[in-house]
């Protein structure tokens, strides 16, 4: 899923791109995208792109005549630019957007269709707003209160858009790992230093990220945005050497979603318990490095 360094790339490359331009027409070949009805996507076609910004992981493109088109990637939702309107692929094509300087496709890999896109009014903004806090702009007592808002572990705290905004697993991965604590460890039982600690690696990784992703995008428009990036200390890296201390990265799936984890750095030694692996070899399952 795209999260905040890869919605901001996007706009780093959208904003040059429409903004000042006008929509010529919005095409749509998958009608499950549309989230509403009215104002209707005819609606924006003659409008002239004043902004593009963000609420959240969703890309809000505003346009004269107080609209704004809202558009949430989710899992597999990708963009493409086009120098001029090309036809809208059978194969996980599922809207075009027309301007006067260029043609925006939006995509989505596999069968299941969770992209969505929604037409909105400045009052009606809100409703897409899932509530979390920006942590570039949050002061240590406001990230605290909000991370802290329900009784969680620390990975699903820092991916849960009620409190937090714009992180999802990749990225948990990276801060979680920078800030030496525990996937599985819960956020009530944090102390000071370890509050400190998560929320300066939250503010690191995000933007280093962010200005990491924009410097290899440059002027261009991204075609390859992944979860998966070589210079990950964690994440998607499983059974390769923690690039600080040297111990195998471990992993915990699921519901098909994967944590990484370093135990030298984070758990001290311990190897957390994987719901199938470990009941599958129960005494013969590593508790410790050693073991390992």
């Amino acid at each position: 899923m795209p999260e905040l360094p890869e919605i901001e790339m996007y706009l780093h490359a959208l904003r040059p791109r429409i903004v000042g331009a006008h929509i010529e027409g919005v095409r749509i070949a998958s009608f499950s995208l549309l989230r509403t009805y009215d104002p209707s996507t005819e609606a924006l076609v003659g409008t002239q792109v004043l902004d593009v910004g963000r609420v959240g992981k969703r890309i809000v493109i505003d346009v004269s005549g107080d609209l704004h088109c809202v558009i949430h990637l989710m899992v597999a939702g990708r963009f493409r630019w086009n120098e001029e309107p090309k036809p809208i692929p059978k194969r996980g094509g599922l809207a075009a957007i027309d301007f006067s300087t260029g043609s925006l496709l939006l995509t989505e890999a596999g069968t299941k269709r969770r992209a969505s896109m929604s037409i909105l009014r400045t009052a009606d903004l809100d409703t897409v707003d899932p509530g979390g806090i920006e942590v570039a702009s949050a002061t240590l007592k406001e990230f605290d209160a909000a991370f802290r808002t329900n009784r969680h572990t620390l990975k699903r705290a820092l991916t849960d858009a009620r409190y937090v905004s714009g992180i999802g697993g990749a990225f948990a991965d990276e801060i979680l790992h920078e800030a030496k604590l525990s996937p599985t460890q819960l956020n009530m039982n944090l102390g000071d230093d370890e509050v400190v600690a998560l929320f300066e690696a939250t503010k690191s990784v995000l933007d280093r990220w962010t200005s990491l992703l924009i410097a290899e995008t440059g002027d261009d428009f991204p075609k390859k945005v992944t979860a998966f990036h070589p210079e990950m200390a964690v994440h998607g890296k499983f059974g390769e050497a923690c690039p600080v201390c040297g111990a195998p990265i471990q992993r915990i799936v699921a519901a098909k979603r994967e944590t990484n984890y370093c135990p030298g750095c984070q758990t001290k030694g311990r190897i957390l318990a994987d719901r199938s692996l470990s009941r599958l070899l129960k005494d013969d399952w590593p508790k410790t490095l050693e073991e390992l």
